[in-house]
Order: structure tokens, then C-alpha cells, then sequence
């Protein structure tokens, strides 16, 4: 037996069974005849006749002539690539379109389109479909979209001097629901947070690899892990957990979206662990006796190196009218966190993303990893294109390796700062010209063509936009995790 495979010669698809049979269908109504009639015609039953038109099965050639004669046509006719009529046409781009993965992916299961179904509700159907590959190629395309995105955020932290007061008035109003003092935020009181928003705490060994937290919403459940890492702060991960449901986030609907609720729910954290009503007169007496110290704001309040750095920045402009700046760089040399509105120039790429640049083996934040003396902070004075700045840096460990977080200031508001003594300089022109961004002449001279580096690609280069509703979570564990954990009935 032949089959249309054996007159193409190249073996057709389901696409071209389709088309073939909506070419079938089209001839038949254009000459009045029902299904019945051209299943008489050609001596099958109408049922073959009508999976053949709907492109479920292929006809084989001797079928294929036969069909040809009772319409009055040739085969080639039925088999040239001349444009359907508009129905047709869209009949066969939805079908092919509920066989794809944007569908299945929705779980939507394909469905017979009837002569029922509206012209309009086919466009509608074909025009969202399209605009969900759209927004799925622009997320998951390029890493571009996720550099705009934070460039765009980062602006806008910078016109605020990254302060936002309704994110403390969240914190303030949150902390005076469970009645706390102020200063360090204890684990009872996180746990009384919990329970004020309605959840119980729940610690578990095997919390999904790809999240620090799962709130199951049906029963007021906050799962954690039970294993808190060296130098982890089990506070953070239930504060940040809370945070996202205190402000009311949905699931987010694009990369730029996820990052703003990112940057909310850190800030809330932050503003929940080092109080503003409480820090802000703590910090106008250290400068007052010009003392400011980012390890006595850490230490004040029991967190991370990191948690007080970020929290100084928040409050430095508006309350102690002090312009800052902050990095956190991997000790591959690569920014991962930035802002400034102190007017530093920190490396950037054509977008303005400084996140992902190289930052200068010269500037405070990549020296520090080299100084042995790992016990007590690092201050260095940076002469640059635009002026000197003075920073202070610390190393920590992290899951990715060790990271440095520094906090600068310009030099005129360096007075107010423990740790101004310094005699540790350096100059940067990174900005500004090559700097150390290529190599010494004699260097590279020697060892340019020598040289082949087998690269460590960055897991973020090739995943800066991970698909799904959250970036980078496998919903198929977080469900079975959920369904798992969940109280019996």
C-alpha cells in the first residue's frame, strides 16, 4: 500500500495531514456535498472519511486519488500548497497549537473545534496563545531582559536613596502587633509574627533544593528547613517568607516584577530586624561621636554582616543626610549587588548593569580577599576618576563561595565613620579607562598566545531567566512536597 509518505518522498507530518485534510473538507462544502455524499462517492464509512479531515489519519494514495475524482479535482491540487480559506486556516494553526508545549504546559487537553465554535473565539484563542510564546521567549531568550530589569530597579532605589516609607511603616505596624521593644528581633518573636499572620512554623529535612521557604497558603503552614547553615540566621528565611504574604505578593507576571518583590521582601525583612524608630537614633549618636561602624550596627542587632550593611544604606541619606554606596562582589571578582547614590562610578555594561561586571582588583571590595587578617574589618581610601572614597569591606562565606560586602562613602563624609585612619590606599580608574581590565604589557606579551583557559561558566549565564511562574523553582517538588506534607483530612 502507498500513503502520501511515498509522494512526497520526504515523509510527511501531522501538520501536513492536516492541512490536506481541512483541503478536503474545503473542497467538499464549496460543492455542496456532506459527508455522507463523498463517503458514498468513494465507498468508505463517513466516520474514516471524517478523521481524515480533522487530519487524525493519513490517506493513503489510492484513497487519495479516489477522493480527488468525487470532488472534481487532481490529486496534485489536493496536495499544492495553496492558501486555505481563513477558517481553514485557523482550524489548523489551533489544532497545531493544542498539540504543542505552550498548551500542555497550561494543562488545557486538546478539543474537537466545531462548526459551533465562533470565528472570534478561534482569533482570540490563536492571539493569546501567541502572546504566551512571546512573553515565554522574551523571558527565557536572552539574559538582556533580566539586566534591564534591574537597571530599571536600581534607578529607582537611587531617586529614592533606597528608603521606602511605606515598607517601614509595614514593619513598624507589624512589630507593634506583637508588641516589640525594640533591638534585636528574637526567634519568639518571629515565631509570634508567624502566628499574628496566621501560621505555624514547621521544620522539615527535605525542603525542595530550590527554595528557602514553602508557605502553604490552605493550612497556614510555613515550612523551613531544619538544617540552619553555618552562620545562617533561621530569623531571615521565616521574616522573608512572611514578608512576601504581609505585602500581599502574587504569583509574578514577569522578570522585572519578581525582582521588585525580591527587593520588597528583603527590604521588609531588614526594616523587621533592625527597626527604624529603634537604629535611626542609634546611628545619629554614633555620628555624633563620629563612630559609625557597620559592625556595631551588626552586632547591636544580631544579623549578618550583609543584613547590616544593606540596612545602613536604607537609612544613611534620608536620616543622617549621608551618601552611600554598596557592593557585594563573588571572589571571582564579579558584582553580584550594587547601589550607590554617592556618584561613585562602578563598571557597567551598554545597559548601565553593574551587576555581572568585573569589579577592579584595586577597589576595596576585591583587595579585602586578600588581607589575612579575617577577624577585624578592612578600610581603604580609593583615589578615582571622580574623586576618593573610602570604604570598609568584609569577607563571608557563602553555598557559592566566598563574597566580600563593602560600604563606601565620599571622602568628605568619611569623618564620621570609625576606621578613618587608614593608611590603605589605592587608585582605580576602572570607569574610566582599561585600568586592570587588561593585563599588564609585559604580561600579556609573554602569554597571550600561550594561553587557554578551560572556563568556569557561571550556572547564572546560561539560567539568568529560569522559566516558570518563580524563577528557578521546580513546581513538580513543590507540589509533591506540599501534597506530601499536608495534614490529613
Amino acid at each position: 500500500m502507498t500513503s502520501i509518505e511515498d509522494v512526497d518522498g520526504a515523509g510527511s507530518d501531522e501538520a501536513d495531514a492536516l492541512t490536506i485534510g481541512r483541503r478536503v473538507r474545503q473542497l467538499r462544502t464549496a460543492r455542496g456535498m456532506t459527508l455522507d455524499d463523498l463517503a458514498a462517492a468513494v465507498d468508505r464509512a463517513p466516520s474514516q472519511l471524517s478523521m481524515i479531515e480533522t487530519g487524525k489519519r493519513e490517506p493513503r494514495l489510492t484513497l487519495l486519488q479516489a477522493i480527488a475524482r468525487a470532488l472534481g479535482t487532481t490529486i496534485d491540487a489536493l496536495l499544492e500548497a495553496e492558501t486555505l480559506d481563513e477558517r481553514s486556516t485557523m482550524e489548523i494553526a489551533l489544532e497545531r497549537a493544542m498539540k504543542g508545549q505552550t498548551f500542555q504546559a497550561l494543562g488545557i487537553r486538546p478539543f474537537r473545534i466545531g462548526k459551533s465554535v465562533p470565528d472570534d473565539a478561534l482569533r482570540a484563542l490563536l492571539a493569546l496563545q501567541g502572546e504566551i510564546e512571546r512573553l515565554h521567549d522574551e523571558r527565557s531568550a536572552t539574559p538582556e531582559e533580566a539586566r534591564r530589569a534591574n537597571v530599571e530597579l536600581r534607578h529607582l532605589m537611587r531617586r529614592q536613596d533606597n528608603y521606602f516609607a511605606d515598607l517601614e511603616e509595614q514593619a513598624r505596624g507589624i512589630l507593634r502587633a506583637v508588641d516589640h521593644p525594640g533591638g534585636p528581633l528574637t526567634q519568639r518573636t518571629a515565631s509570634d509574627i508567624a502566628a499574628h499572620l496566621g501560621f505555624s512554623l514547621h521544620y522539615v529535612p527535605d525542603l525542595p533544593p530550590s527554595v528557602r521557604s514553602v508557605a502553604d497558603l490552605k493550612h497556614g503552614r510555613l515550612y523551613l528547613s531544619s538544617t540552619v547553615p553555618a552562620k545562617g540566621d533561621s530569623r531571615t528565611a521565616v521574616l522573608q517568607a512572611l514578608s512576601s504574604r504581609i505585602l500581599g505578593h502574587s504569583e509574578p507576571r514577569s522578570y522585572a516584577e519578581f525582582l521588585r518583590q525580591r527587593v520588597e521582601t528583603n527590604y521588609l525583612t531588614g526594616a523587621l530586624l533592625i527597626p527604624e524608630d529603634h537604629a535611626v537614633p542609634f546611628l545619629q549618636d554614633a555620628k555624633a561621636r563620629r563612630a559609625i561602624s557597620i559592625e556595631d550596627l551588626r552586632d547591636a542587632y544580631s544579623v549578618s554582616y550583609e543584613t547590616a550593611a544593606h540596612r545602613f544604606t536604607n537609612l544613611a541619606t534620608p536620616h543622617l543626610g549621608i551618601p552611600v554606596h554598596f557592593l557585594k562582589v563573588h571572589e571571582s571578582g564579579t558584582i553580584t549587588k550594587a547601589y550607590e547614590n554617592d556618584d561613585v562610578n562602578f563598571p557597567a555594561d551598554r545597559l548601565g548593569a553593574i551587576e555581572g561586571q568585573l569589579c577592579c582588583r584595586r577597589w576595596t571590595s576585591r583587595v579585602v580577599f586578600d588581607i589575612p587578617d579575617k577577624f577585624n574589618p578592612y578600610y581603604q581610601y580609593t583615589d578615582t576618576g571622580n574623586g576618593t572614597y573610602w570604604c570598609t569591606a568584609r569577607v563571608e562565606a557563602s553555598s557559592e563561595g566566598a563574597h566580600s560586602v563593602s560600604v563606601g562613602v565620599r571622602f568628605d563624609d568619611t569623618k564620621w565613620f570609625i576606621g578613618r585612619e587608614t593608611t590603605n590606599r589605592g587608585v582605580s580608574r576602572h570607569a574610566v579607562e582599561v585600568c586592570c581590565r587588561r593585563a599588564p604589557a609585559d604580561l600579556e606579551s609573554t602569554w597571550r598566545d600561550q594561553a587557554w583557559p578551560n572556563v568556569r561558566t557561571p550556572r547564572t549565564l546560561l539560567a539568568t531567566l529560569p522559566t516558570g511562574a518563580f524563577p528557578g523553582v521546580d513546581t513538580t517538588d513543590l507540589y509533591e512536597f506540599l501534597a506530601g506534607h499536608a495534614p490529613a483530612s
